[in-house]
């Protein structure tokens, strides 16, 4: 059962350091928030409003609440494969390859387009621009940057289930075009509220009422940021499975069975109780009855696929991760490279000191947000890696 903390804040998170919870009393101070927020049991602090809320709002949206890395997410595909198969190759050729196919970290993009699947992707996001009149002038390398990583807890995996079947799992999102937009439309909520002299107790607070021109630009450009993070998405997993066939002498379209493609940084409008509401789910995934979902665990801890329950009273929504207990800043002081590695167990990656922010310690334990998580998912699958590729 949740805790109630405020008469319109419950939380599932067991584990709830106190800057998260000043965090989510103060948004549901501002009078528009219907019929309540939900903490998802991975909360932790963030800019203005804390990773892991769910946010239903009435007549207004929080460009900083939906946060600048639109449309994040995960991807996970069940290939036909398992345990057995990967004896036949070199895990270690396995992540130099994908490091080839996919641009890693902050600022690596794409020298040029290099699949048909690729360029029909890219003319789906020019076609939605065009369509929604998207301003992507501050961006003019957009298109480079579609199937590149990023950095930070962006990741992708090489997993084995309960059954030994192999999945293809990774995270990322809108990539540096989608953090452009999400800049931009904060800084337009922050002058929306100054002109008209709203009080807000957070900048990042600040939101675009429906209805203006503000708001409807903002919509329209954030559907397209989103759709751009999908299928960013998808273009990785299109490269790695073309890596994995390829190294186990197979064609791509006999490997996959299965492909989940999930958000949670994002709104959406939806239907509350009998109201119609913008539901912001920053740090939170879809968890309606019977919606497939992912939640990653940690560098080095399991990750699961479930299937959303439905839970009226958390909005319909659940986790997106394991969720951060400390700073990356602290993580690099208390930990060393030879740290991650023990915490690593024999997982095939790039060893390095560039990753110790993202050590298992720094997280909370998977397994104690699983189980906050117990009435919000069922899950179907425990996914553990045996092979991790991450961008610094």
């Amino acid at each position: 059962m949740p805790e109630q903390i405020a008469p319109n804040v419950l939380s599932w998170a067991s584990i709830l350091d106190d800057t998260t919870r000043e965090q989510a009393l103060a948004l549901a101070e501002l009078p528009f928030i219907s019929p309540h927020i939900a903490l998802m049991p991975d909360a932790h602090a963030g800019k203005g409003s804390a990773v892991g809320t769910v946010i239903p709002t009435q007549g207004a949206v929080i460009p900083a609440a939906v946060g600048v890395d639109i449309g994040c997410g995960m991807i996970a595909a069940l290939t036909r494969y398992r345990v057995a198969d990967l004896s036949r190759i070199d895990l270690i050729e396995l992540r130099d390859q994908i490091e080839r196919s996919i641009p890693l970290s902050p600022g690596n993009y794409n020298r040029r387009i290099h699949h048909d699947h690729t360029a029909a992707r890219v003319a789906e996001l020019e076609g939605l621009a065009a369509q929604d009149s998207v301003d992507l002038s501050h961006s003019p390398k957009w298109r480079e940057q579609l199937g590149s990583l990023g950095g930070g807890n962006h990741f992708i995996e090489l997993c084995l289930d309960e059954q030994e079947r192999v999945w293809c799992f990774l995270h990322s999102g809108s990539r540096g075009v989608g953090n452009k937009i999400a800049q931009k439309h904060i800084k337009i909520a922050q002058k929306y509220c100054q002109e008209r002299n709203i009080q807000l107790r957070d900048r990042d607070h600040a939101y675009l009422g429906e209805g203006t021109p503000e708001f409807s630009q903002y919509l329209a450009e954030l559907h397209w940021a989103q759709l751009f993070a999908k299928l960013n998405r998808d273009e990785m997993m299109d490269r790695f499975i073309a890596q994995l066939a390829r190294l186990l002498g197979d064609e791509v379209e006999e490997v996959e069975m299965e492909r989940v493609n999930t958000h949670h940084n994002y709104t959406e409008q939806v239907n509350i109780g009998q109201q119609q509401v913008w539901l912001t789910r920053k740090g939170a995934i879809n968890a309606e009855e019977g919606k497939l979902g992912l939640i990653p665990g940690s560098m080095g801890t399991r990750s699961y696929v479930v299937r959303g329950r439905g839970n009226p009273a958390a909005l319909h929504s659940a986790p997106h991760g394991a969720g951060r207990v400390m700073s990356r800043t602290q993580a690099k002081k208390q930990f060393t490279a030879a740290d991650l590695e023990k915490r690593m167990g024999g997982i095939v990656y790039r060893p390095g000191a560039a990753w110790v922010d993202e050590i298992p310690d720094a997280y909370k334990p998977i397994d104690q947000v699983m189980a906050d998580a117990a009435e919000l998912v069922e899950v179907l699958h425990e996914l553990r890696q045996v092979l991790n590729v991450k961008g610094t």
